[in-house]
Parts: structure tokens; C-alpha cells; sequence
């Protein structure tokens, strides 16, 4: 069916060429109104629009540069502002613009250059305090820290070299005071929720951080830190929904958020994918260096972890904790007591600053410090502290139990070794080994027998004999002492596992004598008597049968 027209094609109710014109440029949006909506792809659109029909100008071009910074593109920014500076009258605050251009991209001495030919002003001096921070220049970063004034802008950035420097709650102090007089600052709900996650206050951080998203449900940095906050209150699954929201909204101009997104599927996945993502962010994404590091470590290639970080001069407690753990790592594989030290000191600085002391990391860090000079009452003051957050934890578990074992609670290091579901700590000789010596401390000798029955034969597996040997003959359980140095001695006939041996079958002899051990054991103990070619073994021999004879105990 076909609708008849309402009104004539022409007339005067039609639209002219020229009024159709006009209409088209009422709706276009102005640059004012892009840059109102913080449309930064949409406002360099109409600039380039306009730049490529001939109509471009200096401050056209510095527009696109502003856009581009905005957008996270700090390469196109840093070349746009480079073509205006080569200009002979150029604007002088264009250098200032550069310099911050350099200063996202990493290249600080560039920066450094390129804001000294800038003229003083608030943004020059901020710029100047940043980059004192990045080169650790002290007497730098107290000159212009003094140029600061009480407004916002400044005020924002003394709490971003707080936040650099891990003093997260004076960071936390300067942004709620700023946000008592400007509650419309909703970004600054951002920068508090930051602090809170690096506090490790994850629940409190999701709170603040809701403030922000509300009014702003793109953002790519909230909820970049909304997914991480999933990961660290749930789990890599729970982050990676959250994530998917970002990866929904990053534009292909915002290569920021493209090589974020990237990053943290890499942590949230376990490292799946570690090699082909991580490298080429290493100098884009700082946290990038960190997790490959962590990868490397978790599949046990300490040298390769050892030459990412070796130059690494670390400036957080992060960079310090992890070249600590490689440090640590490489000293027990190689015995080298210079990395041992090495590390043991990067722990003692974490674990005794200011900043760290009371934080579950810091915690961490003081008891593997004196983890590695084996002062180990005074790790289990650390443990103790943070075992509730760390119940289903192999690797805390692990540590926990050599620690309760080294000071003698064999009871709960047991409990506490049973804990552990890693098949690959479980293996682990120093796991075995520790297990086995609580269970013979613990009287559960046959259970401590069982692990070695369960060894293939190896150098480890002979160690673990000799442990069982010699802590069962201590602990007074003779019979799986006898059966220990039995093995050892046929393994290898050294005169000390036959006095071993003769010495566990003698105390089993009088156990058996004394009630303490079924009579039916005497049978055992002769046979393993007779696997030695010792002369002393027959007058053994001969006075435990006369006594089983005269005690009507059957031995054959």
C-alpha cells in the first residue's frame, strides 16, 4: 500500500538546498561543545576537517595537539607541538606544553630541555617538581615543592608525588580536603579510591570509586581500577567481566586503554599470554616490567626475572619487594650469600618504613627478612600478624610451616604443611623433608616412612633416609630408625649406618622387653639384622632368640 503525500513536494512547506544547508550547520557541534563533552576523537575530527580545507591555523593546531594529549596519543601531541615550536614566533607556553608531551612518554630529559625554555608559571614549576621526583633529585624537588601555592592544581600534584612516594594517606588527606570546598570535582573520587586500593582497603576503594562512575560510567581509568579491585576482593574471572566493559568502550584512537586492557587480562588470566603481551609494553605500562618479572618466577626462570629487574633502581615498595624476592631466589639456587644479603636488606627497608610497617606487605617483607637471617621467633611475630589473610595460601603456608617447625611447634607446622595443595610445593624436597621430621617429632614415625616409600630413588630420596634415620633414633622410635639405616646400609655399607642400625634394633629389642612395642616386631628386627655382613650381628642375634625362646615368642 502506498501512502499519498501529505503535502506538495514543493511549496512553501518544502526544504531548499540552502535551508537544508543551514539547518546541517545549527546541529553540528561547535569545538566549545566537543571539548564540554570531553569529545576529544570528535573535536580533532572537525579540526582536521577544517585544517585540510585549507582553513588551518597555529591555533587550530594546537587545539588538535590539546585533544590528542587528552586522548592519551602523547606521540601525536609531542609532534604537533614540535612542527609549532620550530616556528619563529611560536608561543613560549608552547614548551611547556612539549615538555609534559615528553614527560608522558617517558622521556624526562627531554622534558627537562624542553620546560626550561618555558616561561615561569604554575605549570612550568609543577612540571619541574615532577620531574625532580623521576630524577630522584632532592634539593630539586624541595625548590620548586616551595614555588607550590594553595590552589588546586598544585595542591593535586603534591598529593600525586605522595602517591609516587607511597605516602598514600597524605595523599588521601589533601584530595578529601580539596574535595570538602569543590564536591563537583568528581575525579578526585578517583585519586582517593587509587589510595585506598594501594592501602589495600579494596572494599573501601569500590565505595569512593562508585561516586565516579556514576556520573561517569566510561572511564577507562575507574573502571580499569574497578576490574582491579574485582581481581583482588574475587577472583581473574570476576576482573575480567568487569573488564569487558572497557574493552566495550576503548576507542582504536585511545591506544592507552587498548594496551591497558591488554596488560591486565595477562595478570587476571595467570600470565596466559605473558610473552606476546608483556615485552612490548614494558616501557609503556610501568607495572609491565613487575609482572614479567613475576611470571618469570613463577615458571621457575630466575635468571630471566634476575635480568629484567638487575638495573632496575627501585624507587616503590613494589620494585623493592620483587628485585628482594629475586634477589632472594637467586641466592638459595646458587648459595650466593651476596644476593641473600642483598636481598634481606631491600626487605628491611619495605618492612621498615613509615609507609609499610603497617601494611600486610610490609609485614611480609620484615618476616622474610628475618626469614634470611633465621631469626625465626621474630618471623612468626610477623606471620602471626597475617595468617588470616593468607588461610588458603600454598606459598604463605609454606614459609609458615618452616617457621613453626624451626622453632619447634611440630604440632601445628604439621597441621599446617597438610594445609598446602600445590602438587609442586608437595614434591618439593624441603616440603617432604620438613613433614617428615614433624611427623616423627609428632610420633607418626610410619607416616614420615610412608613419604620415603613414596620417593623414587635419588640423591633427595637417600637424604630424606638419613634424616628419618637419625630423628627417629633421637625421638626414641627405634624400629623406623632400624628400618632406615637397613636401607642406607645396603644402599651403602658405611661402618656408621651398621652402629645406627645395631643401636635402633637394641633400643626396639628393650622396647619390646618394656611392653612398648607388639612382641610380633622382635621377628622384623631379626630379619633386618641378618642383611649385614657385620660379625658383631650373630651375639645380637643369638640374645634376642635365647629371650624369645624363654618368652615363648615366635620368630620364625
Amino acid at each position: 500500500m502506498m501512502l499519498s503525500r501529505q503535502k506538495p513536494a514543493t511549496g512553501p512547506g518544502s526544504t531548499t538546498p540552502a535551508s537544508q544547508e543551514n539547518k546541517k550547520k545549527k546541529q553540528m557541534p561547535t569545538l566549545d561543545e566537543f571539548l564540554q563533552l570531553r569529545d576529544y576523537t570528535g573535536a580533532i575530527t572537525l579540526l582536521e576537517f577544517t585544517r585540510n580545507n585549507g582553513k588551518g591555523s597555529d591555533e587550530q593546531d594546537s587545539w588538535i595537539a590539546y585533544c590528542a594529549f587528552h586522548l592519551g596519543d602523547y606521540k601525536r601531541a609531542m609532534e604537533e607541538y614540535e612542527r609549532l615550536t620550530r616556528k619563529e614566533a611560536c608561543n613560549p607556553d608552547l614548551w611547556c606544553n612539549l615538555g609534559c608531551c615528553y614527560f608522558f612518554l617517558g622521556m624526562y630529559r627531554e622534558a627537562d630541555t624542553a620546560v626550561s625554555k618555558a616561561p615561569q608559571n604554575s605549570l612550568q614549576n609543577r612540571l619541574q617538581f615532577h620531574l625532580s621526583q623521576k630524577f630522584n633529585d632532592e634539593k630539586r624537588l624541595m625548590q620548586y615543592h616551595q614555588e607550590l601555592q594553595d590552589k588546586i592544581e598544585d595542591q593535586l600534584s603534591l598529593a600525586s608525588i605522595h602517591y609516587l612516594r607511597s605516602h598514600y594517606q597524605e595523599a588521601i588527606d589533601i584530595y578529601k580536603r580539596i574535595l570538602l570546598d569543590n564536591r563537583d570535582s568528581l575525579a578526585l573520587n578517583v585519586y582517593v579510591a587509587l589510595c585506598y586500593y594501594k592501602l589495600d582497603y579494596y572494599d573501601v576503594s569500590q565505595e569512593v570509586l562508585a561516586v565516579y562512575l556514576q556520573n561517569f560510567s566510561d572511564s577507562a581509568v575507574a573502571l580499569n581500577l574497578k576490574a582491579c579491585n574485582h581481581f583482588r576482593l574475587y577472583n581473574g574471572k570476576a576482573a575480567e567481566a568487569e573488564l569487558k566493559n572497557l574493552q566495550d568502550l576503548a576507542s582504536p584512537s585511545f591506544t592507552y586503554a587498548q594496551d591497558l586492557i591488554k596488560h591486565n587480562l595477562v595478570v587476571f588470566r595467570s600470565g596466559e599470554g605473558a610473552l606476546q603481551i608483556l615485552p612490548p609494553l614494558i616501557d609503556v605500562i610501568p607495572e609491565a616490567r613487575l609482572n614479567l618479572v613475576i611470571y618469570h618466577l613463577r615458571q621457575d626462570d630466575v635468571n630471566e626475572a634476575y635480568a629484567l629487574v638487575k638495573d632496575v633502581e627501585p624507587t616503590t615498595p613494589q620494585e623493592y619487594i620483587l628485585k628482594g624476592v629475586v634477589n632472594a631466589t637467586l641466592g638459595q639456587d646458587t648459595q650466593s650469600r651476596e644476593h641473600l644479603k642483598i636481598a634481606q636488606q631491600y626487605f628491611q627497608l619495605v618492612g621498615g618504613s613509615a609507609s609499610e610497617c603497617d601494611t600486610i606487605p610490609g609485614r611480609q617483607c620484615m618476616a622474610s627478612c628475618f626469614f634470611l637471617l633465621k631469626q625465626f621467633e621474630d618471623v612468626l611475630i610477623y606471620l602471626n600478624s597475617v595468617k588470616s589473610y593468607f588461610y588458603n595460601d600454598d606459598s604463605f603456608n609454606f614459609n609458615y610451616a618452616q617457621a613453626k617447625a624451626t622453632a619447634g611447634n611440630f604440632k601445628e607446622a604439621e597441621e599446617i604443611f597438610l594445609l598446602i595443595q600445590s602438587e609442586k610445593i608437595k614434591k618439593d624436597y624441603i616440603y617432604l623433608s620438613w613433614l617428615a621430621r614433624c611427623y616423627i617429632m609428632n610420633r607418626k614415625a610410619r607416616l614420615a616412612w610412608e613419604l620415603y616409600l613414596k620417593m623414587e630413588t635419588s640423591g633427595e630420596s637417600f637424604s630424606l633416609l638419613q634424616l628419618i634415620g637419625n630423628d627417629c633414633y633421637k625421638m626414641g622410635q627405634f624400629y623406623y630408625a632400624a628400618k632406615a639405616f637397613d636401607t642406607l646400609e645396603r644402599l651403602d655399607p658405611n661402618p656408621e649406618y651398621w652402629e645406627g642400625k645395631r643401636g635402633a634394633c637394641v633400643g626396639v629389642f628393650q622396647q619390646i622387653i618394656a611392653g612398648h612395642e607388639p612382641r610380633e616386631t622382635l621377628r622384623d628386627i631379626l630379619q633386618i639384622l641378618r642383611n649385614t655382613g657385620n660379625p658383631q650381628v650373630e651375639y645380637i642375634i643369638r640374645a634376642m632368640k635365647k629371650w624369645a625362646k624363654d618368652n615363648r615368642v615366635p620368630i620364625s
